[in-house]
Order: structure tokens, then sequence, then C-alpha cells
């Protein structure tokens, strides 16, 4: 009996060992870090690495290329194509300066390589950073499963803090035929260029794609639903670019909205809009805003508030209202810049990981550049909105049109810009707004002038550098 008693003691033993190990087994890991971010973009990568300087456990979560936007199918690829576009432009003033050249035939294919490889540089580069950091980097699609749990490719990951930064997409509108489009990401995709392109949208995004088009040689077409771009721009700088699109021989559709796109037999397509046919079409590009990548995040498992449009909704800190879940760059749907990304992700890290706990990204003031054609560059205010946040009577505006001097021996001729916002009596400098050659590097420098509170006075006893076009802003009366 004792014999027998002790088997059975034993043998519950090693059952109750082998289930205990099999659960063990069974039970997923789940991988937990000190700061968790979502999305490897600007803001992401720049607020994950900001943080490891700080001693702090760290991971990132991508499944696409690193860099994001800017470095894949933004800001990066972009510049490289505005600075082809620019080179197309002055081949037409060679003769008027004393050169003998000849157009010869644009090869998109020389450039696309090299602008491809470039990018797939920064992408390694990124990855580098990364490893010296000392920051893992997880590849994958990222959706939460609870409030602090995400799960990867089916690994689950939790942190004390976890930064949203998963930034946003194109749209397109929901029309017939919508498929035969594409966006400023398919702009990016494209083999050879097209020989008639419409792009569709009046944003700073579509003036720029157009503008590159039309001066590489394609027959550009753009579709606006007003009568101006850049609308939410300031209203001279509004009516100038329009004029100086048409000027550079951009075919411009106001008050046209498309309904139906069809793809013909010869592969072209066909536009029916409210303004009548467009035919002949290699190319449509649709420019006309974009959508938060929160739509598959998960986000309904964590409470995390968002607005009617997808976008995380912060506070001033970054914070949500899900205590240790913050949320930077596009997907917060205000100011839309990879420098306001990054600006806003760094501080987040200081505060959280270093004992700033005042410090935060302030949204006021902040320059941005159009690279169009021409240049558009601006900080502050526009004239409407410090006539409605000061009233008419307290605002006075000095304004410049004229020719730069690079085209004073031109026969092609581009305007540019210079304009002042002030508030009176003392004529605080409320906005600058610019346009023309050499305004987004010059935009720099007065941004700081802006954001430190400067006067008109303090620009008049600034002495000109002379012979430049920024040195209107400094002797405007």
């Amino acid at each position: 009996m004792t014999h027998t008693l002790l088997r059975f003691q034993k043998l519950c033993t090693q059952l109750s060992r082998k289930f205990s190990l099999s659960a063990a087994t069974m039970a997923p890991t789940v991988h937990k870090y000190d700061y968790l971010v979502l999305g490897a973009g600007s803001g992401g990568i720049a607020s994950v690495r900001r943080a490891a300087e700080f001693g702090v456990n760290c991971a990132v979560i991508e499944r696409g290329a690193l860099g994001g936007t800017c470095v894949n199918v933004g800001c990066v690829p972009k510049k490289v194509m505005f600075n082809t576009a620019m080179l197309s432009e002055q081949l037409h003033d060679h003769a008027d300066y004393g050169f003998s050249t000849s157009m010869e035939m644009f090869d998109w294919s020389v450039i696309k390589k090299a602008r491809d490889a470039y990018v797939k540089r920064l992408n390694g580069i990124y990855g580098n950073n990364l490893d010296k950091s000392k920051v893992e980097a997880i590849r994958g699609e990222a959706r939460f499963i609870d409030e602090k749990l995400v799960e990867v490719n089916g690994e689950k990951y939790t942190a004390d803090h976890i930064l949203i930064a998963v930034g946003g997409h194109p749209t397109i509108p929901n029309i017939p035929g919508a498929e035969h489009a594409i966006t400023s990401d398919g702009f990016f995709e494209l083999e050879n260029l097209p020989k008639k392109a419409v792009v569709i949208g009046a944003g700073y995004i579509a003036v720029e794609l157009a503008g590159i088009l039309n001066a590489l040689g394609s027959e550009t077409h753009a579709l606006i639903r007003k009568d101006q771009v850049l609308r939410t721009f300031d209203e001279t700088v509004s009516q100038l670019l329009t004029q100086e699109m048409v000027s550079a021989g951009i075919h411009l559709h106001t008050q046209t909205q498309v309904s139906e796109i069809a793809k013909e037999s010869s592969g072209l397509l066909t536009l029916s809009t409210s303004k009548g046919v467009i035919d002949n079409v290699d190319c449509v590009i649709y420019a006309v805003g974009r959508e938060p990548n929160t739509k598959y995040l998960g986000l309904d498992k964590t409470g995390v508030a968002m607005d009617s449009r997808g976008h995380v909704i912060v506070d001033d800190y970054q914070n949500t209202n899900i205590s240790g879940i913050y949320a930077v760059g596009d997907v917060i749907g205000k100011a839309l810049l990879t420098p306001v990304a990054i600006a806003a992700g760094r501080r987040l890290s200081h505060r959280l990981f270093n004992n700033e706990s005042d410090l935060k990204l302030s949204y006021d003031n902040i320059a941005t550049v159009v690279f169009s054609h021409p240049l558009v560059g601006t900080v502050g205010l526009t004239e409407a909105e410090a006539r409605a946040k000061y009233g008419a009577d307290r605002i006075k505006l000095y304004t410049s049109v004229f020719n730069p001097m690079y085209h004073a021996v031109t026969q092609r001729k581009v305007k540019a810009l210079s304009k002042l916002v002030c508030l009176l009596p003392d004529e605080k400098v409320l906005g600058i707004h610019t346009m023309g050659p050499g305004c987004d590097e010059a935009m720099q420098g007065f941004a700081v002038a802006v954001k430190m509170g400067a006067t008109k006075k303090d620009l008049d006893q600034t002495v000109a550098i002379h012979p430049t076009s920024a040195e209107e802003l400094v002797t405007l009366r």
C-alpha cells in the first residue's frame, strides 16, 4: 500500500512538472521596453534615438522602408527632382548669358537611377544609426491588441511609454476609374517622363509636382477646385504663384472637378471633368490631401481619442488621452512637416527621460518652403490671419513684387515677392512671405527673427546684403 502511494505521488509530481513546462512553453513571450515607437519615419527615429542617448531601453517598429515618407517618397526625392527641373529651366537662360548650348533630350532614367540609389543609401544610414544608438528595429506592421500591448508578426511587445508616429498616406477620391490614377508616391515610381500629365490638387504637393513635370517637358495640366493654388497661404503668394504657373506654360483648369477617368484601348487616359474632356493623357496624379495611418492600428483597443478623420488627438505636450501613449508627426494632422515631427519627437524624449518636464514644441511661427516654380518661403501669420486675430486697423503691410537680378538679362522672366505683415503700433513682424530664387535659404534666417519677436525697425536697422533678393526684406518702405 505504501509502495503504491509513493508511486502515485511520484506520477502526480511528474505530471505536474510536465504540464507546468507545457504551459510555460505555450505562454507567449511579451517583449518589454522602456520606450516603444511605432513608425520609423522622421519623428519616430528622432525621438527614439534621443531617448536612447539617455540610457533608455528602446525599440522602433516599421513596416516599410526606414525614414518614412520624407526619405522615401517625400522631401528627399522631391528635392532631387526640383533640382533637376531647376537645371532644365536654367538651360533656357544660357544663351542670354552668352553660352552656346543645345537642348538635348532629357533622360529621365538617369536621374531616377541616381535618385533611387541616394534614397537607398539613406535607408542604410538610418539603419546603421539605429544600431549605433542601440535601438532595436522591429520590422512589420504594428497593431494594438490592448492598451499597452502591441503585436507584430505574432510577437507581442509592451512598454511603459509608447509613441505613435506612423505618419500618413495620400488619398484618391472614390470616382469611376480612380484606379488609373497615381499619387505622389506613384510619381517616384514612374519609369519615364509622361508626355502629357494631369495633376489634380491646389496644395503644395500638387504645385511642386506640376512645376517639375512642366519644367522637364511634359504637357502639364493642373486641375483645381477654386481659382488659385495654395489657398491656405498668404493671398499675395497665392495670386502671384498662380499667375507664374500659367506664365511658365502650365495649363491651369480652374473651378474644375473630375467625374471619371477612363482608360482607352491605346493605354492613354481620358478625364471627364466639370469643364469638359481632357484626353490622350499618359499620367494622372492626385495630390488632394493625406490621411493618417491609423485605420489598421487597432487604436480602438486602447481608448486613444481620434478626430473624425482618424488623426490622433494630443495636447501641447504630445500626450494622448491615455497615460503613457503619445503621438507626433503627420498622424496628429498638425503642421505636416518633417522638421516639426523631428522637433516634437526630440522634445518629447527630453521631457519623458531627461527630467525636462516643461519642454514642448511651440507650433507658432513655423517656417516652411514650397518647392514650386518659383519657390515660396513663408513664416508666421498670413495677412488674412493677422487681420482676423488683431483687427484690420492694427495691421500694416509692406509688399514688393519685383524682377530678381538673375532675370535682368534673360528673356524668360519670373516675378519675386517680399511681404511683411506687421502689428501696430510698434510694427512687430507677424509674418514674412516671399517668392523667388533663394527665398528657401533666406527664410531660415528670417524665421529666427520672427520667432524672437523682431519689429520692422529691427529689419530696417539691418544692413542689406547687396545685390540679393533677400535685401528687399530689410529695405521695404
